[in-house]
């Protein structure tokens, strides 16, 4: 597994060594003790989801102020614009953003550690998603802000607009959301 080092040292994209031949194609997608050698960090991941999406639906910017989630995220169908975003008070890149296509056919994964809201666009006909979490989902501990503050200037790759759910339509500002310090 090869590390890709993106603007946001803590958030890290990791493109596996891929096995291919005339019948296909193998690769370890997660290995525990791969993971840690490459990253610097020892989690333990307690929740697989997957996420199935049309054209344009735009999801996030989510996180959990309570039981905070490290998230492994990987597109294992189409192509998905994947966005991190520092909301630590104290970091250095607070209220910095990264984001990368994570496809199918790159199979490219994107770690975003604690302390980080996270949201993806869906830019293929369809697209799949699974992520590995380090807690559980807190629903009272939900939080969104809004895709398009102005602050935060995210540069979403939209060719329509997007599709959102009610609670992506409400998100908080950027400045009026709960962080971490």
């Amino acid at each position: 597994m090869s590390i890709l080092h993106t603007k946001i040292p803590e958030v890290i994209q990791l493109e596996p060594q891929v096995f291919a031949d005339d019948r296909g194609f193998f690769f370890e997608a997660y290995n525990h003790q791969k993971f840690a050698q490459q990253t610097g960090s020892v989690v333990n991941f307690v929740q697989d989801n997957h996420s199935y999406s049309k054209q344009n639906v735009l999801r996030g910017l989510h996180y959990q102020i309570q039981q905070p989630q490290g998230k492994l995220i990987r597109c294992v169908v189409g192509t998905i614009f994947d966005v991190a975003v520092d909301i630590r008070k104290s970091s250095a890149t607070f209220g910095k953003w990264v984001g990368y296509e994570l496809s199918a056919e790159n199979k490219r994964l994107m770690w975003i550690p604690l302390g980080f809201a996270h949201g993806f666009l869906v830019l293929s006909e369809i697209a799949e998603v699974l992520y590995k979490t380090t807690d559980y989902y807190a629903p009272q501990g939900d939080r969104t802000i809004l895709w398009n503050d102005p602050d935060l200037a995210i540069n979403w790759p939209l060719n329509a607009p997007p599709i959102l759910s009610a609670k992506d339509q409400a998100g908080k500002p950027f400045k009026t959301a709960e962080i971490f310090d």
